[in-house]
């Protein structure tokens, strides 16, 4: 066994162990948006004062061990916090694939008292739910489960509250199962086929999570269309008689769902964790440092801070102002890396995964309009969804071709409509069922989407 000191605590490694597992097991963990493949290289430390990558270092012999400090995500809800507590009271949770967001609800008043944020520690097995999946099948769900019901436990601890009996969650498939402990190694493999989609309900000590008596999950549509699409259904409601809308969530998975008062469909996009930050090589999440927003040449940051990487919102700036300058043609090609600020740069690649998340997520919305004969002029409104989409410039999502342009003055930005959605659920009980009918379009079997998928890459 070999000595491992990690910010001035001794840990003790096999011979051979990783680095990134021994991390795994302990409060350091680290970010590994590729899922330990080496390509990322969001996992850097510093390991005997050389800067190593957690997943690809060997630990042969005693080190000392450096974690560089991350802060903790800015996430914008869109909830009003009143501050008021009351009698009865719950909470409502939303596990997005990359944030956590809990809300302390007042049942007797219908409000949210007060919202916390915090990034979700599961990064450190993957950026998005495939990662998470495949490190399941691999290594068994107990290790993801604990690893979220530790951070739960540190958010309601926040509160300073008497346990509470009722805890209801959204999520994606995948997060919820992860949440409950249940093995979702099947949806990683076709057919595709999640334990479950029903509302599940378990006591909080058998979880794990302290301070709560119940835990209670939205149901969820299909195996890559979850809770959070029905609670964000919930919050934004049904448009007019004879009208659509589209709620297009913009986590680390795209979802969306195309509906009217009398039917639904929906599909999710492999637009992968572009949005978040990962596969991008200055890419990051919107933490203190992060480009939100670029305009003439300037970036802006979160907290004002010193540049330190592009969030999803600072990249859809970048690559609308670059192709406004004729920098990226509009085949995507861009001849040299081309800098935003000291250490923060934008290269080929990147603008290559950018094509490929912004053509899957438009592709994907033209797809569910012509499968259900709605044309632009039947939308009523379209509803943008997840952790950036309040700081999202609409007009530039449009030039770079995310949107399709004839939808952007319908375009309402809703925040973490998953959230909102689950806390309306809390305190009104609606009736959930009228979202579950929505009919699943499994996008790699329609015989126009590749070649709609294709003419999208461009930027036109």
């Amino acid at each position: 066994m070999h000595k491992v000191i990690i910010d001035d605590k001794l840990f003790l490694a096999a011979n051979g162990q990783r680095l990134s597992e021994l991390l795994m097991g302990t409060e350091n963990s680290v970010p590994h948006p590729c899922g330990g493949r080496g390509v990322c290289g969001k996992c850097t430390v510093e390991v005997n004062g050389v800067m190593q990558l957690a997943c690809q270092y060997e630990i042969r012999g005693d080190i000392t061990v450096h974690i560089p400090v991350h802060t903790e995500i800015l996430s914008e809800t869109g909830a009003l916090e009143t501050g008021i507590k009351t009698e009865n009271m719950c909470y409502a949770l939303d596990i997005g694939t990359t944030t956590l967001a809990l809300s302390l609800v007042s049942l007797d008043r219908g409000e949210i008292v007060k919202v916390l944020t915090r990034s979700n520690p599961q990064t450190a097995f993957g950026a998005d739910v495939m990662s998470r999946i495949d490190y399941c099948g691999r290594n068994g769900v107990q290790k993801l489960q604990s690893t979220v019901a530790e951070r739960i436990n540190e958010m309601i601890a926040a509160f300073r509250l008497p346990i509470i009996d009722k805890m209801y969650v959204a999520g994606n498939a995948t997060m919820l199962h992860l949440l409950f402990g249940v093995d979702p190694s099947p949806m990683g493999r076709a057919p595709y086929i999640p334990a479950f989609l029903e509302s599940k309900a378990c006591a909080g000590e058998k979880l794990g999570i302290h301070g709560v008596k119940n835990v209670i999950s939205l149901p969820s549509i299909s195996a890559f269309v979850g809770a959070d699409l029905v609670a964000g259904l919930n919050f934004v409601g049904m448009p007019q008689k004879g009208k659509y809308n589209l709620l297009i969530d913009l986590g680390t998975n795209a979802e969306i769902v195309l509906y009217s008062r009398d039917s639904a469909i929906c599909t999710a996009a492999a637009a992968g964790p572009c949005f978040e930050g990962a596969n991008i090589r200055c890419g990051m999440s919107a933490e203190e440092g992060a480009i939100w927003a670029y305009e003439n040449g300037t970036p802006k940051t979160v907290g004002d801070a010193p540049a330190k990487g592009i969030c999803g919102t600072g990249l859809i700036d970048i690559v609308a102002e670059l192709l406004e300058k004729g920098i990226i043609e509009e085949s995507g090609y861009m001849e040299e890396d081309f800098s935003i600020a000291e250490n923060v740069h934008l290269c080929q690649a990147d603008v290559r995964q950018f094509q490929v998340a912004k053509s899957a997520v438009c592709s994907a919305v033209l797809t569910l309009m012509e499968k259900h004969k709605v044309c632009f002029a039947d939308l009523e409104k379209v509803y943008l969804s997840g952790g950036f989409s309040g700081k999202i410039n609409i007009c530039n999502a449009g030039k770079v071709g995310l949107l399709p342009a004839q939808l952007l003055e319908k375009c309402v930005a809703v925040k973490n409509s998953s959230l909102l959605g689950t806390a309306k659920y809390a305190y009104e009980k609606n009736d959930l069922s009228g979202y579950l009918i929505a009919q699943y379009v499994d996008l790699s079997a329609d015989p126009h989407f590749s070649d709609r998928f294709v003419d999208n890459m461009l930027f036109q």
